[in-house]
């Protein structure tokens, strides 16, 4: 199999996974056992994933390939970029079970996460989507196609994380400002 196929193989695998994730996960208003606090979060970063990527891979697919000229080790990067951004992300979603929501929502009966991939980072389901936005840009093998794709998802990311982190402050206070004094954002060790 080679990279083209493995990478759109794997793409698909993420998207659907992205639509289960939504379906499955999205806490519902009227749940008694938990505070939906979104902000509209959801919505801005769909809309944005989507438009970005779809501009992004169409301008990638009808200009020329301005990064490295197209070099097969650009199509690799990416491919690996997917690879990582994916184990990571679902490794995240899986660890925090049934605490996880596509929505920013905290159930009664969540709790902090400090073990995993959260002893690294704190949103460690973003850092594996900024990777996966990065690898889908890199894939179009243009510079302004990564930059439509990775920019604008990434600052909707940001903004979700900004809303994120309001409720988890708000829900667990203290012990929440001391996991984020000792742990990082996105990047382990340094945001």
């Amino acid at each position: 199999m080679d990279v083209s196929a493995l990478f759109r193989i794997l793409y698909l695998a993420w998207i659907f996974s992205e639509v289960a994730i939504l379906v499955i996960t999205r806490t519902r208003g009227g749940n008694p056992s938990a505070d939906i606090q979104d902000r509209g979060s959801l919505r801005i970063l769909w809309f944005v994933i989507l438009a970005a990527i779809t501009l992004g891979r169409f301008y990638g697919e009808t200009h020329s390939h301005t990064i490295n000229h197209g070099a097969p080790w650009v199509r690799l990067t990416a491919l690996t970029l997917l690879i990582l951004g994916l184990a990571i992300r679902w490794t995240a979603i899986i660890t925090l079970g049934r605490s996880f929501s596509a929505n920013v929502a905290i159930h009664v009966t969540q709790t902090i996460h400090k073990t995993g991939v959260f002893r690294f980072v704190r949103h460690p389901s973003y850092s594996g989507l900024i990777l996966i936005f990065a690898a889908v840009g890199l894939y179009t093998r243009n510079w302004l196609g990564l930059a439509i794709i990775f920019i604008p998802t990434t600052a909707a990311l940001f903004y979700r994380i900004h809303v994120e982190e309001s409720a988890l402050r708000r829900a667990f206070g203290h012990e929440y400002e001391i996991y984020s004094k000792s742990t990082k954002c996105l990047i382990p060790g340094i945001y």
